[in-house]
């Protein structure tokens, strides 16, 4: 049903009209645009309430806030360029972006890594978690709702480009799902070194996210996180 269905999706990009696709692609840069603002706005309310808690989990997961605005610039830039030019590659802008991003990454988890140690050396537990639980279910939402607005967008387009842009999006949604329950166990059972466990979490998928920006900018086109396209994938792009 689900592949009838993505099938039916397809024969429909076919029939838009040139308008529709260009109020499609406005749609796309929109949702792009609301991600940026929306990282800025998260990272700086997750960075003030993890510094003033004491809850390197929450701050880490601010600090990936900011880096994911890099990122996004770089995903506002691709789809201005596919919706001009349907069939072009990635161009030096976006793999710039990409490298940033990347090594933002490494840093952000050389930097969680040591400060979770050190803190599990010291013992060190955060006032509260209490703004974890709050910031990962509203981050959960409204990653869902952009997941759900990228995938109808990209396969409207059939552009496999917007489409890998939504499952990317999704590891934004296992990242909260750590936070919410590192924070929400810390919260209910002061158990120590629960934060510093979530923190830990986090910095695997900022260095997945970090390995698969230096896979994307040494390629051409990537269908989805980490995946190089198909020969039929990229005539579709």
């Amino acid at each position: 049903m689900h592949e009838y269905k993505y099938q039916l999706e397809i024969m429909e990009s076919i029939l838009i009209t040139g308008k529709e696709k260009q109020q499609l692609y406005r749609f796309a840069f929109a949702l792009a645009l609301f991600t940026i603002g929306y990282n800025i706005v998260e990272g700086l309310v997750s960075a003030y309430f993890g510094y003033e808690d004491g809850s390197l989990a929450l701050f880490g997961f601010g600090m990936d806030s900011f880096i994911e605005v890099i990122s996004g610039l770089g995903i506002a830039h691709m789809i201005v360029r596919i919706q001009r030019q349907p069939d072009s590659n990635r161009d030096n802008f976006e793999r710039t972006a990409l490298r940033i991003t990347g090594f933002s990454f490494y840093i952000l988890v050389a930097g969680l890594v040591i400060t979770s140690i050190y803190n599990i050396v010291t013992a060190h537990k955060p006032e509260t978690t209490f703004w974890g639980v709050i910031i990962s279910i509203i981050s959960i939402g409204v990653m869902w709702l952009l997941i759900v607005g990228k995938l109808k967008t990209g396969r409207r387009l059939n552009s496999e480009a917007i489409l890998a842009d939504a499952e990317c999006t999704r590891v934004c949604i296992y990242m909260s799902i750590i936070l919410l329950i590192s924070s929400g166990i810390y919260e209910l059972t002061n158990i120590p070194y629960i934060d510093s466990i979530g923190t830990l979490g986090l910095s695997y998928f900022a260095l997945k996210e970090g390995l698969e920006c230096f896979e994307k900018a040494k390629t051409n086109k990537l269908c989805s996180c980490g995946h190089e396209c198909s020969p039929e994938e990229k005539n579709s792009l």
